[in-house]
């Protein structure tokens, strides 16, 4: 399959990315994003565009795609609401409102989060609530993946100073403390994969349900 990536220059896009990288059913991945995501490989493609709330200057190029892994995202901390909501609603539905006529029968996976839910009384969740509940609209192969904290994937470059040294501290302690919170990044691009070959009947996936269609990919 030939998959588009966006957020590859962040842990989890990198994450999704070595994953589909080293993945038999992934034939071709192109990368679209601000930066580069520091990686070269045989199937890899990349372009550069600064601008997501505008992608007519690369549309020709997003076609003849099997799937869309959109794992690009930002913090809602010290946003306004409405730049919270154009950075994350508005910017994803540009990306899918360009493939959805491309690539009838695509796939696309969403990297929410944990608690995304349009009656919170959190902005960031009933935006992501918002945001899922559009994409479901658009695409009926559509996958809305909520996982909680991540553990990285060996090989990773885009990584935040001391993550690694908190991960490997704090993390077998919170994991015993928030049990069914964790997964890992591989497990992440796993299921991905795995949404676009086998197009499972649950469309929203917590981590439990990552997990599960993970271990499906045969």
């Amino acid at each position: 399959m030939k998959v588009i990536i966006t957020g590859a220059s962040g842990m989890v896009g990198e994450g999704v990315l070595l994953e589909c990288l080293k993945n038999p059913y992934v034939s071709n991945v192109l990368v679209i994003g601000r930066k580069s995501c520091g990686h070269t490989h045989a199937k890899l493609r990349e372009i550069l565009h600064q601008d997501f709330l505008n992608l007519a200057p690369i549309e020709k190029e997003l076609a003849g795609y099997d799937a869309c892994f959109f794992c690009l995202g930002v913090s809602s901390v010290g946003m306004s609401k409405e730049a919270y909501k154009r950075m994350t609603y508005d910017l994803t539905l540009e990306m899918a409102n360009r493939l959805k006529p491309l690539n009838p029968d695509l796939t696309f996976c969403y990297v929410t989060g944990m608690h995304t839910d349009a009656k919170s009384g959190q902005n960031w969740a009933q935006v992501k609530a918002a945001t899922e509940n559009e994409l479901l609209r658009v695409f009926k192969n559509g996958y809305m993946f909520r996982p909680g904290a991540m553990y990285s994937s060996p090989g990773q470059k885009n990584l935040k100073r001391g993550f690694k040294t908190f991960e490997s501290i704090l993390f077998p302690v919170l994991k015993i403390i928030f049990r069914g919170s964790f997964c890992r990044l591989e497990e992440v691009g796993r299921a991905m994969i795995a949404c676009a070959k086998h197009r499972p009947n649950n469309h929203i996936l917590e981590v439990a349900d990552i997990k599960s269609v993970a271990e499906s990919l045969t």
